[in-house]
């Protein structure tokens, strides 16, 4: 069985936030961590390598420096690592950037391909799906659970206060919630073995059935109108109220603004 998981390496808010004149980040200059639903991700693909044999092959796309999350995936214990890099991919949104994994992903042999549900750094929770319409594979989101039966999946996917239960054959795309698992730790050997291992490096030209119409900046039909910090909420509305006033000012509120 052979397993893809997609993983980003995203900016660490603790250590602030950083934009480029045209709304983008500048990711060169914050710190960074492995995106968390991913790293659940990779986790579930470990653990089923674990369980029941398997290749896995990590794959992310940003600047060279990105090499670093890939090596702690071969850390936790991630047999291969690709990085898509090129400096004519980066601005890409959602719609470049699945269009660009999408192109390396076809150079791959896979069974399962896993991404995280979302990346913090934009929350879109898109370009997972997205991937799965470009190769033409089913998709299931939102999975609290992965089993393997055979030649398919059986996935527990989260809804509301309950879950589904679906069941999809290989090849098939899944993505994961951060709830999923607790991830492993890397371990001493392991991370000596990760930087003792080759990251293969795919560029534009490695990318197969991609148009340059749809990568990189120019490709991306979403564009950042304006963007900033976090905005600081003001002290708010103070009132001294008894408690049937204050039931009642409450409500008043809350139909206001079509809470209720």
């Amino acid at each position: 069985m052979k397993i893809v998981v997609c993983i980003k390496q995203v900016p660490d808010t603790k250590g602030g936030v950083v934009f480029n004149p045209d709304g983008t980040l500048n990711r060169g200059a914050m710190l960074t961590i492995m995106n968390p639903d991913d790293k659940a991700g990779l986790e579930a693909a470990l653990r089923i390598k674990d369980k029941y044999g398997a290749e896995v092959t990590v794959v992310t796309m940003g600047l060279p420096k990105a090499d670093e999350v890939l090596r702690e995936a071969l850390a936790m214990g991630a047999d291969n690592a690709i990085l898509i890099t090129d400096r004519v991919l980066g601005g890409a949104d959602t719609w470049a950037t699945s269009q660009t994994i999408a192109g390396a992903l076809r150079k791959l042999e896979y069974d399962i391909i896993i991404t995280g549900r979302q990346a913090i750094d934009g929350d879109t929770a898109q370009v997972g799906p997205q991937i799965s319409e470009h190769l033409g594979i089913p998709v299931i989101s939102y999975a609290q659970k992965i089993e393997v039966e055979g030649d398919s999946v059986v996935v527990e996917r989260q809804f509301d206060d309950r879950y589904h239960v679906l069941k999809a054959k290989m090849p098939v795309l899944i993505t994961a919630l951060s709830e999923l698992n607790e991830p492993r730790y890397m371990t001493p050997g392991g991370i000596f073995d990760a930087y003792d291992k080759e990251v293969t490096v795919f560029s534009r030209a490695d990318l197969v059935d991609v148009d340059d119409s749809n990568i990189g900046l120019k490709g991306s039909p979403t564009q950042i109108a304006k963007a900033s910090d976090k905005v600081r909420k003001g002290a708010g509305e103070q009132v001294n109220l008894s408690a049937s006033e204050s039931v009642d000012y409450i409500l008043g509120k809350l139909k206001e603004t079509h809470i209720i």
